[in-house]
């Protein structure tokens, strides 16, 4: 596929002189800082030092002290308190984050998880039921709840009451819930709007210390799974979550819960943990038992104290990430069939009544990677067509999916991501209104994808210290993404070839076309076709990250090959 470069141009030049003087480390470097607003020492020493005492305060969230009002209230009355979450890894990390830090205040807690697939997502009838009828005077809604008016309705008359702890964007009306902690609510002054389900759940327990006057100490080592949260559920890499990430994933290598050392076990990690070691190792084993059966068996894993049984369920979610991954194969190569008789939209819209309904997330992914349209994958459970989509850059989804709402019968999500549920008999219509609205709004060459490269990078500046320093931009993720680099007319030192399963990737060494003394070697995943090409001698183009390669003992510079112009 095609992809457009866009090479950043750094206008502040005055700005970046300034702070490498003040902090005498590369050009480069210190041009990629101001860029991302890192334009001075002090937000240079927050961004490279985070610290925990940059946390806001939690009671500048909308409706925390009814919040902590009704919390306190439960615990001293020894009310049954459940705490009811989402099934992905967001959801299930934020009910470990409570209940384990919630045990030590109350014997009275349960947790309840819907079933993906009889319950779908959000607060359920069921679950307003079971709370009601297991005599649950509280209940703690994480990473779900914002659009439940109905069901609150139904809590109310139960007498059952609701905190609601989420993230995603509100409806005009809210739930009435006895506090509604969101900050992407239009009335809430919280200075930052991009914390994660669990980072939700993580500031309501900082308030609950603080009007408690406990210290968090406690609260602290569970920033482990707040940092997969943040990684697993893809927000901003910035401001408090970059403090949350930073130290989740301290926490992560050095000292994790039981049930993350387990699935760092089976997910081959050790020393340093980053987040995307998260996103590919540790969270879809999580979201495999949800996806699989019922996300309860990583909830249990991730709370329990237990060794024996923590290593019985991790064999368990194991086998169910394996089968997983065998469906995630056969289903994405039929969506893909799909896709391709389809060639000319703008907008995908792919139906299977067959497709698992646990998996048409990860398949709506590997669809825009491929064919970068903005792809809804539908399938079909109980009699109800439902499924999840995935956007591009400068799509926004949410709203797209918003203006077909007469056709829904519920949705939900963000402006890349979202899950919805079309009313019976109307999946023909939603699929040509989603096509006109993805037509006028996408031209023709926003379907093509881009690579934003933060500087031009010549081989011989790429050592060791210049990475241990770049090193230290992380955690990387949206808004702070792993910097990417281009060098020109670089060649095949002669030792470039082919390698993986069928020979589709590049193993490649470089240099510069006009200088032997600065060889490097390098990575391009699925580029196995330019081989031939390179192989000739001809001087070609490069933007990559960079990376260290540990091999045989041996540890070194490598790059990470994200395009390739010949």
């Amino acid at each position: 596929m095609n992809k457009t470069w866009i090479l950043n141009k750094c206008t502040k030049v005055d700005k970046v002189e300034e702070l490498q003087k003040l902090l005498g480390i590369d050009e480069v470097l210190c041009r990629i800082l101001v860029d991302r607003g890192i334009d001075d020492f002090d937000k240079a020493k927050r961004f490279f030092r985070p610290s925990l005492d940059e946390l806001h305060d939690p009671f500048l969230m909308k409706d925390m002290d009814k919040a902590i009002e009704r919390l306190q209230k439960a615990l001293i009355n020894n009310e049954k308190i459940l705490i009811y979450g989402d099934y992905d890894v967001d959801g299930t990390t934020s009910v470990a984050l409570l209940y384990n830090f919630l045990s030590d205040y109350s014997n009275n807690l349960g947790f309840y998880v819907p079933d993906r697939y009889n319950e779908g997502y959000g607060i359920s009838i069921n679950g307003v039921n079971y709370a009601a009828e297991n005599d649950y005077s509280l209940v703690i809604a994480i990473d779900c709840g914002i659009k439940a008016v109905e069901r609150m309705q139904l809590a109310k008359q139960l007498n059952v009451d609701f905190i609601i702890c989420d993230h995603h964007t509100p409806d005009e009306q809210l739930p009435e819930a006895v506090a509604i902690l969101d900050p992407l609510r239009t009335d809430c002054n919280y200075p930052f709007k991009h914390l994660s389900g669990c980072g939700v759940g993580f500031k309501f327990l900082q308030a609950f210390c603080q009007s408690q006057n406990i210290p968090q100490d406690r609260l602290f080592t569970m920033l482990d799974l707040v940092a997969v949260s943040i990684a697993s559920d893809i927000v901003s890499v910035t401001d408090e979550n970059r403090v949350l990430a930073y130290y989740g994933l301290k926490q992560l290598k050095e000292n994790p819960c039981l049930g993350l050392q387990k699935l760092k076990e089976l997910g081959g990690i050790k020393g340093n943990v980053t987040l995307s070691d998260v996103v590919f190792k540790i969270g879809p084993r999580i979201n495999a038992s949800g996806r699989m059966k019922t996300a309860d068996a990583s909830v249990e894993l991730l709370i329990t104290q237990d060794s024996t049984l923590a290593d019985a369920i991790a064999e368990d979610i194991q086998k169910l990430n394996n089968q997983r991954k065998d469906l995630d194969q056969t289903i994405t190569e039929q969506a893909i069939t799909q896709a391709s008789e389809n060639k000319a939209k703008k907008g995908l819209v792919l139906y299977n009544p067959s497709w698992s309904k646990g998996i048409v997330g990860i398949v709506a992914s590997r669809i825009v990677e491929k064919f970068y349209k903005p792809t809804i994958i539908l399938t079909e459970e109980n009699n109800k067509i439902s499924g999840s989509a995935r956007s591009i850059e400068g799509f926004d989804l949410y709203d797209a999916i918003a203006q077909c709402e007469d056709l829904l019968d519920n949705f939900g999500g963000h402006k890349y991501a979202a899950g919805l549920t079309l009313k019976k008999g109307k999946l023909q219509e939603f699929t040509e209104r989603f096509e006109q609205i993805v037509s006028e709004t996408l031209a023709q060459k926003e379907l093509v994808p881009k690579v934003y490269i933060d500087a031009d990078l010549s081989l011989s500046k790429i050592t060791t210290q210049f990475y241990k320093i770049l090193k230290q931009f992380e955690p990387f993720g949206p808004d702070n993404m792993s910097p990417v680099f281009v060098t020109k007319n670089v060649v095949d030192y002669g030792m470039s070839r082919r390698v993986g399963k069928g020979k589709k990737h590049l193993r490649l060494t470089l240099a510069d076309y006009d200088n032997f003394s600065h060889i490097k070697n390098g990575i391009a995943f699925s580029m196995g076709d330019l081989y031939e090409t390179i192989s000739k001698g001809n001087p070609f183009d490069i933007c990559y990250t960079l990376q260290e390669n540990n091999y045989s003992g041996r540890k070194e510079i490598q790059l990470h090959i994200k395009d390739i112009k010949v």
